[in-house]
């Protein structure tokens, strides 16, 4: 994570911008009423997809057992009906 004061993120918001997207780098953006993190969109929709499957009663629980499953016995990715 990059760390920054809020003059210096002003002085750079098109480097750190791009660096946050192009590399998934957060920046922490210090300020006299607090801190705020920048993340790219990629990571936001990876977090609330995160928040949405931890939602749903059991889900990691089924998630952890299935992952215990020897790849031999799934079925291959050309055969899963969505």
């Amino acid at each position: 994570m990059l760390n920054t004061n809020i003059t210096n993120f002003r002085k750079n918001v098109f480097k750190l911008l791009e660096q946050t997207i192009k590399y998934n780098e957060p920046v922490n953006i210090s300020t006299k009423d607090g801190n705020a993190v920048i993340i790219s969109e990629e990571d936001y929709k990876g977090l609330m997809e995160t928040v949405y499957l931890c939602s749903i009663p059991n889900m990691k629980e089924r998630i952890i057992e299935a992952m215990k499953t020897p790849i031999s016995e799934c079925i291959p990715e050309n055969e899963v009906e969505w």
